[in-house]
């Protein structure tokens, strides 16, 4: 760090201690602009709220220190990373000797508090994770993952959903969904009022979803030694092949959602090296096809980390749910962890229901051979956007050969799948492409259900091609209020064919239905 600027950090924070002791001194010192600070037993305790003042005073010392250091980018992001998990867990507002909020708790209920928090505190500790929602309070297939279908298809990796007709006369030509594995499916299938699977059902499309087999430690051998190569192979061309198949049309639209769209595109990559085209347009929904911006993800991307993962798992094995459930958590610790240390075990509140949190807490686990090729060839070295860089099946693979229309999303706030990485496939991709941006983040971005009237979206109509520079296409997007549902419907409607009339049971005769929806598979939960 050049001296100079050390020295102008270090007066900054003397000029400004001294203002705060001045101000507590002078009893004029008022609540900090931050929510864990905000309640009123904050400010009734001097000691308490200097401290909280001081708190937030090293804090931003400790990020300006950050920027003001003389190293690499990669080196600063990891410096950005460290400081701010050890910043959020030394908040006075995480420990209750400093928290007069927690403490006034435990005085109002008489104690009761204190003990509620400790018993939040063992099960947690038994559970392996900290409770994010009251999870009692819902169950896949009673009241999430509802929507009426079939399962058609199923293989050691996952089963096909085919989901039953809300119309009397739907599109010819099926949509095929292939969610991230690194998740359960019913992220789009949460309840009615915001199942993006049921709105796309009620607007008249053959929907069929895949679901991804959460493997196990005691699973089959095959399970666990499962390839990148596997995946496409026998999961995502399956899936288009049995919709069309079911359905009797030559091509299906597909729909990928983040790592989901990342496997449907290398799919259909594999599929156009062997001189087939299944599917007839292709939607990605936050999803990376070029992986030079990982957002906040690339403080984990190393050579070291790749070395010692392959070593463990790279020949079979399992990535264990909970590393990538604590990975992502830790992206945003204030929100997702230290929040519920406070009000779970301090104040010993039961969180409340939230269907969203609650499909966040079911992870999944993942072949050791298919995460360590994935993080090799995508995070690590960005093999997947260069033609030949990456096989599948024994086969090059060239994004870049894909023509078909494209509908790609990306969101604003998205710090898993930077909005900007996502439209740059629109520049990997050779078809006639549209770009949507919607507001918020990474999920609360893609389930925003029209009847809600919330948040808003952004679309270019007159650009075409799309410019390389995404900072262009925004600076001539204009925003639309509302949910980009209904752009998407559009777009998606020329390409699902003529109106037929509604089937009157799922599957074929070659595929029969096997149970109801949601199936097995999506049960299984992690230990």
């Amino acid at each position: 760090m050049a001296p100079q600027a050390l020295a102008d950090i270090q007066a900054e924070f003397s000029q400004e201690w001294l203002r705060i002791c001045d101000l507590a001194q002078r009893g004029e010192l008022g609540a900090p602009a931050d929510r864990r600070f905000s309640s009123p037993a904050w400010l009734a305790d001097g000691q308490r709220l200097l401290m909280a003042h001081a708190y937030l005073l090293s804090a931003r010392t400790l990020n300006r220190m950050v920027e003001a250091a003389q190293v690499s980018e990669p080196v600063r992001s990891r410096l950005r990373f460290s400081v701010m998990q050890w910043v959020d867990a030394l908040s006075p507002a995480n420990f209750l000797a400093f928290n007069p909020d927690a403490q006034q708790a435990i005085i109002d209920s008489g104690g009761k508090a204190l003990t509620a928090g400790l018993a939040n505190l063992m099960a947690d500790l038994k559970k392996g994770r900290i409770t994010q929602t009251d999870e009692s309070h819902f169950e896949i297939g009673r009241n999430v993952a509802t929507t009426a279908g079939e399962v058609v298809y199923e293989n050691r990796l996952m089963q096909l959903i085919q989901y039953a007709p809300l119309t009397a006369r739907v599109h010819a030509r099926p949509l095929v969904v292939v969610p991230p594995n690194i998740n359960k499916y019913y992220i789009l299938d949460l309840q009615p009022e915001n199942s993006f699977v049921r709105h796309a059902v009620q607007a008249g499309h053959t929907v069929f979803i895949v679901s991804w087999r959460n493997p196990l430690e005691g699973d089959p051998d095959d399970v666990a030694r499962a390839t990148w190569s596997d995946y496409l192979d026998e999961a995502v061309l399956p899936a288009l092949s049995v919709a069309s198949e079911i359905t009797g049309q030559k091509q299906v639209n597909a729909l990928g959602f983040c790592v989901g769209g990342t496997m449907l595109a290398s799919a259909l990559a594999l599929a156009e090296a062997r001189g087939h085209k299944p599917v007839a347009s292709l939607t990605l929904l936050t999803s990376l096809l070029d992986f030079h911006d990982t957002g906040v993800l690339k403080v984990f991307v190393d050579e070291a980390h790749a070395l010692l993962r392959e070593q463990q798992m790279g020949q079979g094995g399992l990535m264990p749910a909970r590393d990538l459930a604590t990975t992502f958590s830790f992206l945003r610790p204030n929100e997702l962890v230290w929040n519920y240390v406070v009000s779970n075990y301090l104040k010993g509140q039961t969180p409340p229901a939230f269907d969203l949190l609650f499909w966040n807490a079911d992870s999944t686990n993942l072949p050791g051979p298919f995460f360590t090729w994935y993080f090799r060839n995508t995070y690590l070295e960005n093999n997947l956007k260069v033609p030949g860089g990456t096989q599948a099946g024994g086969v090059g693979l060239d994004l870049t050969r894909l023509t078909m229309p494209a509908y790609i999303y990306g969101s604003r706030e998205d710090h898993i799948v930077p909005w900007q990485a996502a439209y740059a496939s629109t520049q990997v991709l050779r078809g006639p492409a549209r770009f949507v941006l919607g507001a918020s983040g990474h999920i609360a971005g893609v389930i925003n259900p029209p009847a809600k009237q919330r948040r808003s979206y952004w679309c270019c109509d007159e650009l075409q091609p799309l410019p390389g520079d995404p900072q262009a296409w925004l600076a001539e997007a204009d925003e639309h209020p509302g949910s980009w549902w209904p752009d998407w419907l559009d777009w998606l409607a020329p390409h699902a064919g003529r109106r037929v009339a509604a089937p009157r049971a799922a599957g074929s005769k070659a595929y029969p239905p096997i149970e109801p929806a949601p199936g097995r598979y999506v049960k299984v939960r992690a230990t």
